[in-house]
C-alpha cells in the first residue's frame, strides 16, 4: 500500500484554482467547523497562531477525509521540525521567509527521504504510515510531499526567478504584510509600490511551473490577486471572522 495521494498537490498540478482559509484557533473543534464551509484548503498556522505538534496532529485528524485539504505553516524551516510534522501526517507545508534558491533546495531535501533528501526514516511509529499499516509508505512518500515556500521580503523577490527553478518546490506564496513592512510600509500592502511588486511576482510565478499563492481578506483585493495569477488563494481568517461578526452583533444591539 502506497502513501496516501496528496489531493491538494494533485489539484495544483492540474491547474485548478483553490480557495482557502486560515485556521488560527489552534484547536480541532473550530477547525472541524471550518471544514464544513467548503474551502478547498485550510492553513493550519504554526507561525502566528499558538499551534504545536499536538494541536496540529489533532487538526490533521479531524480534517482527514474532508473536502478541505490541510496545509501546515511552520514557524521556520528547520529540518528537525519538518521531520516531526511530516511524521504526524502533514503532506503539504508552507515555510515562511524564504529568500534564496539554496534555502529552497534545503527545504526540499528536508521533506524527502534519502537519497533525494535527509528526512529521518522513522515512519514505523508515525501516524503518517498509520503506524506501519502502510507498508510502502517510505518508498512512496516523497512523491506526495507538497512544498510551498513563502516569499515576503525584497531579498526574496530578488531571488524569485532562481527559487522558481528549484525542483521539488510546488508553489510560491507571496506574503503581502511582511513584504509591505520590508518595503517600508508597515501593515499597508495597499500601497502602489507594494501592489506593483505583488502583481509582478504573481505574474512571474504563474508563468512558471509552480503555483502562485497569496492571502487577502478584502474581497476586491482578493479578486485582484486572482486576476494577477494567484492559483491557491486564501480569502479568510477564522479568528477575524469570529471577531468581526461578534463585534458587529454587539454593536448592532448596543447602538440600536
Amino acid at each position: 500500500m502506497p502513501a496516501p495521494e496528496n489531493l491538494f498537490k494533485t489539484a495544483l498540478r492540474r491547474g485548478e484554482r483553490l480557495y482557502g482559509c486560515w485556521a488560527g484557533f489552534a484547536d480541532p473543534y473550530p477547525t472541524e467547523i471550518l471544514a464544513t464551509a467548503g474551502f478547498d484548503w485550510l492553513l493550519l498556522d504554526g507561525e502566528h497562531a499558538p499551534n504545536d505538534l499536538p494541536t496540529l496532529k489533532a487538526q490533521l485528524q479531524v480534517l482527514e477525509g474532508k473536502k478541505s485539504q490541510s496545509v501546515v505553516r511552520l514557524p521556520m524551516g528547520e529540518a528537525w521540525l519538518i521531520k516531526q510534522v511530516l511524521d504526524i501526517g502533514a503532506q503539504s507545508l508552507l515555510i515562511p521567509m524564504v529568500e534564496s534558491a539554496a534555502q529552497a533546495r534545503d527545504l526540499v531535501r528536508a521533506t524527502r527521504y534519502p537519497p533525494e533528501g535527509i528526512r529521518g526514516s522513522g515512519a514505523a511509529l508515525a501516524r503518517a504510515s498509520r503506524f506501519s499499516e502502510i507498508a510502502d509508505y517510505i518508498p512512496t512518500a516523497n512523491a506526495q510531499m507538497c512544498l510551498l515556500v513563502q516569499v515576503e521580503t525584497c531579498a526574496g523577490l530578488d531571488a524569485l526567478d532562481d527559487i522558481l527553478c528549484v525542483e521539488g518546490v510546488d508553489g510560491v506564496f507571496i506574503g503581502p504584510s511582511d513584504l509591505a513592512a520590508d518595503m517600508g510600509h508597515l501593515g499597508d500592502s495597499s500601497m502602489p509600490e507594494v501592489r506593483n511588486a505583488i502583481r509582478d511576482a504573481l505574474g512571474r510565478i504563474a508563468t512558471s511551473d509552480k503555483a502562485a499563492g497569496i492571502i487577502a481578506t478584502d474581497q476586491d483585493t482578493a479578486r485582484d490577486y486572482r486576476d494577477w495569477g494567484a492559483q491557491f488563494l486564501a480569502v479568510g481568517i477564522d479568528v477575524l471572522m469570529l471577531a468581526q461578526t461578534a463585534r458587529a452583533v454587539a454593536a448592532r444591539w448596543r447602538d440600536g
